[in-house]
């Protein structure tokens, strides 16, 4: 097992990544205050790992509260469903929830932590690629709304994040895909040693190697971990985090939420993200074209949706947290491991991109 810190004074915390730590219980007695326990899951992931989740808390009060899979279901509906189970068990501020599956799981669950008698600890148990490498860490946690992603939501910081790789093996192919898009991207924005190391190795992690996937969620955590550290509230440096993401939000809304996974939205937005910062002078033609192949390696897709027309995306992306008194703005990079904060762009080389990346 490896052990990572994300540095936050009082609320600092432990992610813990290795293989069978599903199956050992001194790791979330480290983390469970008092005796009620709320394992929060969906359809999917209850079959495979809640039963083994349980027999690690027998000397707790244990219920469970199990959402329909998918983005679809990251919603408020949902987070009354959890709400629920706590008031129907008379759970008190003494409750921890677990979040049992992927990131749609971790945001929900740690939302409804965040609101729940004003605020209760939760764990996260991240059961997906993507998961592990970014949506478990750092304390972002919301629920969508139809008219944009994420736009209802608080900072809340787990008590830890228990990374276990074993659960991989039960991911389907393009969901392993879907978390690389996330993994790809820290080489992109900070770390252009693992872009490196990811162009040599992307083989190697589509065939699940399980030394090389452990790698990578641990360059991936470590990177993560310290912009958190240095920036929770993303005032600065953590929305470079986001990139890919204004174009990626766009499309999961535009396109209706589950039709296009989180990480397929954001390699396309990467992908116009990249063809913007070229347009600008920013990234140079080689360059664009490795990151755009390291994409399509990783089976993921680098075109968007033919349907979403420039003005729609416009109109979608003009709902982002990043924008300022109505001022889209926009990560975008100056080489390969060199992100921006984000930036205003005009509106001819955006609308440039909206019109012409992909025709190729």
């Amino acid at each position: 097992m490896k052990t990572l810190s994300v540095d936050l004074g009082e609320r600092t915390y432990p992610i813990y990544i290795g293989c069978g730590l599903l199956d050992r219980p001194e790791l979330y007695a480290r983390h469970i205050g008092g005796r009620q326990v709320l394992v929060v899951t969906n359809e999917v992931v209850a079959p495979l790992y809640l039963d083994r989740v349980l027999a690690q808390l027998s000397d707790y009060r244990v219920a469970t509260a199990v959402v329909p899979d998918g983005e679809p279901y990251k919603s408020m509906d949902s987070a009354m469903t959890v709400f629920a189970a706590l008031l129907e068990h008379r759970y008190s501020r003494n409750a921890t929830l677990i979040a049992l599956g992927g990131g749609v799981i971790g945001d929900l669950a740690g939302f409804a932590a965040a609101c729940y008698q004003r605020g209760v600890p939760f764990i996260q148990i991240p059961t997906t690629l993507l998961a592990q490498v970014d949506s478990s860490v750092g304390g972002k946690t919301a629920v969508n709304h139809p008219l944009g992603k994420n736009m209802i939501g608080a900072f809340y910081q787990p008590q830890c994040v228990l990374a276990d790789t074993e659960t991989l093996a039960t991911l389907p192919d393009r969901e392993l895909s879907a978390g690389l898009a996330e993994v790809i991207k820290y080489g992109l924005i900070r770390d252009r040693e693992f872009f490196l190391w990811l162009e040599a190795s992307i083989d190697g992690l589509l065939a699940r190697d399980p030394e090389l996937l452990s790698q990578a969620i641990e360059r991936s955590c470590r990177n993560k971990a310290q912009v958190v550290a240095a920036d929770e509230k993303e005032s600065g440096e953590r929305a470079t985090l986001n990139l890919g993401h204004t174009f990626g939000h766009a499309i999961e809304t535009g396109s209706g939420y589950g039709v296009c996974l989180h990480g397929e939205a954001v390699a396309i937005g990467m992908c116009q993200a990249a063809d913007l910062s070229a347009r600008l002078g920013w990234l140079d033609s080689a360059e664009f074209g490795r990151i755009v192949a390291l994409l399509e390696r990783a089976r993921l897709p680098v075109v968007p949706p033919p349907e979403l027309a420039p003005d729609r995306f416009l109109e979608l992306m003009a709902v982002d947290k990043k924008n300022i008194d109505g001022s889209l703005r926009l990560i975008l990079l100056r080489g390969i491991g060199q992100a921006t904060l984000p930036v205003s762009v005009d509106a001819a080389p955006l609308r440039e991109t909206l019109e012409h990346y992909g025709r190729g």
